[in-house]
């Protein structure tokens, strides 16, 4: 650590991962965040939203400075449940490090991540005597992991009713597949959920004509559906596709027709694409087929993508300097929080390797996290050395 910096990141990351905070639990994980910020500086707001049918969940947003240009680290800590507590080969809120190898729940999915974003400011700080031209916020929700209602979209309603902007923003989101520095994720894929529900008689197998099975449609439409080439992708997104998640009939006896089946899919889809256009195709072709269904469709998200630019090579530039490695600007993988974001300012998204997130002996290295504190550091340095010099290219962003 530099001489005046106080906050090491692996510490920090084992304190935080000792908060069982499962979404929606909150485990106090918000409330180190925020102490930890205030030391610095910051000031905090905790705030907790609610909505019918949806938990309560606790939020966080803090602020250091009053003037613009305003860089944002957002992520999230809550996690995903540990599922078998018995295959872990340390309990999963425990924190033990072995061989330089830091093990428990969010320790790359993304506590690693918001404890890199707090020393990367402290080091940033100590390194400018704590005077900079501007502000650096976070944004840090309890709710990435969950429904998604009442968190980081609910923080940006309010920062808009409070009329405070975010000019670019670093989700730290693990987006490295192999090793720190592979990949910097510049947008991402849509997503569409289908549920079809195709409805027949039921009856007996012995009299088929006293009966109308609704398998054999299910399974025409599902054909053509699961079969179709969408596009051939773009220059940043790869090609749209449809992949069937489950075909249900509730039905355990051979001997009977069933009265109706089921079938869950989902679309990961790219700016070839639109969601009205999906949803016109997708009863196209079920009408196509005929007969009596139901198609409920959920349009969960939309594609984006932030231009490659002086943006997205600042960060670029900030993770080779640390790392030695030219990352790679992609819009593989799945959702995050960053398709809220993206309707406020350019966001672009960095952390730690992904191989081992939702996965038993969760993990990270104690050596990435500190790397990983190093390269949002630089950034900081290359962002608001920007904003001195006037560059209106980044800031007109």
């Amino acid at each position: 650590m530099a001489d005046n910096q106080t906050i090491d990141p692996v510490e920090l990351t084992r304190t935080l991962i000792r908060c069982a905070s499962v979404t929606p639990t909150d485990g106090g994980a918000l409330g180190v965040t925020g102490a930890a910020l205030e030391g610095l500086g910051f000031t905090t707001h905790h705030m907790t939203f609610t909505e019918a049918g949806t938990p309560d969940v606790d939020n966080l947003y803090a602020r250091l400075g009053e003037g613009g240009p305003n860089f944002c680290f957002a992520g999230h800590t809550d996690v995903v449940p540990v599922g078998d507590g018995s295959a872990w080969h340390s309990e999963p809120f425990a924190a033990d490090i072995r061989d330089g190898i830091l093990y428990g729940r969010g320790a790359t999915d993304m506590k690693g991540a918001v404890a890199a974003f707090i020393a990367a400011v402290d080091m940033f700080l100590a390194k400018r005597g704590g005077s900079f031209d501007g502000s650096i916020s976070l944004l840090i929700t309890g709710d990435e992991e969950g429904p998604a209602i009442n968190g980081t979209v609910k923080v940006l309603d309010w920062l808009k009713q409070r009329g405070e902007k975010l000019d670019h923003c670093l989700v730290g989101e693990p987006t490295n597949p192999e090793a720190l520095g592979d990949m910097v994720k510049i947008g991402r894929r849509g997503s569409m959920t289908g549920r079809l529900t195709v409805k027949g008689v039921q009856g007996h197998v012995a009299y088929p004509h006293l009966a109308d099975n609704p398998l054999p449609r299910l399974i025409k439409m599902l054909d053509r559906l699961a079969n179709h080439t969408f596009d051939s992708g773009n220059a940043h997104f790869s090609p749209t596709n449809l992949e069937l998640a489950s075909i249900d009939v509730g039905n355990t006896a051979a001997n009977v027709i069933p009265a109706q089946a089921e079938a869950l899919f989902n679309i990961r889809f790219n700016t070839e694409q639109s969601s009205d256009g999906l949803k016109a195709w997708l009863r196209a072709q079920c009408d196509a087929v005929g007969g009596d269904y139901d198609l409920d469709i959920n349009a969960g998200s939309q594609p984006f993508l932030t231009e490659p630019g002086a943006f997205t090579d600042l960060i670029a530039g900030a993770v080779e300097d640390i790392t030695g490695t030219k990352p790679a600007l992609t819009t593989t993988g799945g959702t995050s929080d960053a398709r809220f974001i993206h309707h406020h300012c350019p966001v672009a998204e960095f952390g730690l390797i992904s191989e081992s997130m939702h996965k038993v002996d969760e993990q990270a290295s104690v050596i990435d996290i500190e790397h990983l504190s190093r390269i949002y550091a630089r950034i900081l340095e290359r962002y608001f050395a920007a904003a001195k010099n006037g560059d209106g290219n980044l800031h007109a962003a």
